[in-house]
């Protein structure tokens, strides 16, 4: 099948797979002898393990080492199980950032009065030296 019929198969534009393609993600399984890509149904299906992989927040060389995994018979699920969990670990910290942000956010938003006058708290907190690192720094100097 072609670029397009593949991306509509697997929810990835043809873009995308283009540039899966020139990083060496993935690759169609033949081409045709005027030169266009032509896809398998197992072409395919690793697009759409990507395309679920990406979704759910990995990054290409994690989606490398997953894809290797998935077509690996002597592949062991503890090493998938490993590189779950450090994603995890990831996203638990992101969230901790976010968190923190949101905090110094309201805080600052919250020293606001937000009227027609000039004066603006936030301007001011955020011109101190106080405030020259950013909050996921700060936010480690406290642990």
């Amino acid at each position: 099948m072609n670029i397009s019929e593949a991306a509509k198969r697997c929810g990835l534009g043809s873009k995308t797979i283009r540039y899966y393609e020139s990083i060496g993600l993935v690759a169609p399984a033949k081409r045709s002898e005027n030169g266009y890509r032509d896809y398998s149904d197992g072409d395919v299906e690793a697009l759409r393990f990507l395309q679920r992989a990406r979704a759910t927040g990995f990054g290409i060389e994690e989606c490398r080492q997953l894809l290797g995994l998935y077509d690996n018979q002597q592949r062991h699920s503890s090493h998938v199980k490993s590189l779950v969990l450090e994603k995890v670990e990831q996203v638990e910290s992101q969230i901790a950032e976010l968190e923190a942000m949101r905090d110094t956010l309201n805080g600052l938003a919250s020293r606001c009065a937000g009227d027609e006058g000039p004066q603006c708290a936030i301007l001011d907190e955020l011109s101190t030296a106080e405030h020259e690192k950013p909050v996921a720094k700060k936010r480690e100097d406290e642990s």
